[in-house]
């Protein structure tokens, strides 16, 4: 039987809390069809997108970095395989996975630069998303005149793409987008390598100590850069089930993405500081945030109040898992 000391000693106690409170607040308040599967469905969209680029975060984040470049990288991707697909006449799986091979490879330059110079990854990417951001939107208006781009439903191998990442699951007559299946199976893979694989346990050294980490022959740096390219894989991801879903591009599709990421990770009770996180708890405090932004449109509320629920509950978090990790945890 667990004790009370190890249930509040896991990191994401204070986010399972959180997701009560707020699913209990909105079942009060949102009438207009929140309880329904329509309203599930529709928090359930929004948590499962974020939700695949904070599991990347996540574990970036125990290791001890940050990755501020993944909301241009979206943009980027979405671009790229549009450009690809409709000015290069390319096939989309074909345009995607080169698309993936640019998109790893800046996140490879980002670990890279990051281990080799000890600069902040906060300030090596945040650089890279300007230029990154950058890149794209001069590029598409070079090429195309605009920052926004269609025309992805009648090209090569578009249903291919659609099949994987824009189809539906069916489910009492109400049809799930299958992005959240994609979003479990990356939270039980995610879980799985960091409870259960020795990378894991290298993550979580990594990012508690990496010096002592290195002098126990943990591949530090190999561990860092990884992480940098699988954050940059969930990038992609999202931008692929984007542009099969909306049939074309827009550079500024992942803007800001890269700060709610973070805040699911911290609402799931991810240090900051590395060392400490939860897959489950991000992948509640994911889910939060799907609440939390189609809740407010539920009760009939002003859209421009969702940013304050979510600083109210970003704040709210931290104290509450600080609370939690000195008065059970000792951390």
């Amino acid at each position: 039987m667990i004790s009370l000391k190890g249930m509040f000693s896991r990191p994401e106690t204070g986010a399972l809390l959180g997701l009560v409170f707020v699913w209990v607040f909105f079942a009060i308040f949102a009438h207009n069809g929140f309880l329904s599967l329509q309203g599930t469905k529709s928090y359930l969209q929004v948590s499962s997108e974020i939700g695949i680029l904070a599991i990347g975060v996540t574990l970036l984040m125990i290791s001890g970095e940050f990755d501020l470049s993944i909301g241009s990288l979206i943009g980027f991707s979405s671009m790229s395989v549009t450009l690809l697909t409709v000015e290069a006449n390319l096939s989309m799986p074909v345009a995607s996975f080169l698309t993936l091979i640019m998109v790893v490879f800046i996140g490879y330059c980002n670990g890279i630069t990051v281990v080799k110079s000890g600069l902040p990854s906060f300030i090596i990417t945040l650089g890279s998303l300007f230029m990154v951001r950058g890149i794209t939107i001069a590029v598409s208006k070079l090429v195309t005149g605009r920052t926004q781009l269609g025309g992805l439903a009648d090209s090569k191998g578009y249903n291919i793409m659609s099949s994987i990442f824009g189809n539906s699951l069916t489910i009492s007559g109400t049809d799930f987008p299958i992005s959240i299946f994609w979003w479990v199976l990356f939270g039980v893979l995610g879980y799985l390598l960091l409870r259960h694989t020795q990378i894991g346990n290298w993550i979580f050294a990594t990012g508690a100590s990496k010096e002592s980490a290195s002098l126990m022959g943990i591949p530090v740096k190999n561990v860092k850069v990884s992480l940098f390219m699988l954050t940059a894989f969930c990038a992609w991801f999202i931008a692929i089930t984007q542009v099969t879903t909306f049939g074309g591009a827009d550079v500024l599709r992942g803007e800001q993405k890269e700060f709610i990421a973070i805040i699911a990770a911290v609402i799931g009770g991810t240090l900051l500081t590395g060392g400490y996180g939860s897959i489950i708890g991000t992948m509640i405090g994911a889910l939060i945030f799907g609440i939390v932004k189609q809740g407010i449109i539920f009760a009939g509320v002003d859209a421009d109040w969702f940013q304050v629920f979510m600083g109210a509950m970003l704040i709210s978090a931290v104290l509450v898992n600080g609370i939690f990790r000195k008065k059970y945890a000792h951390i």
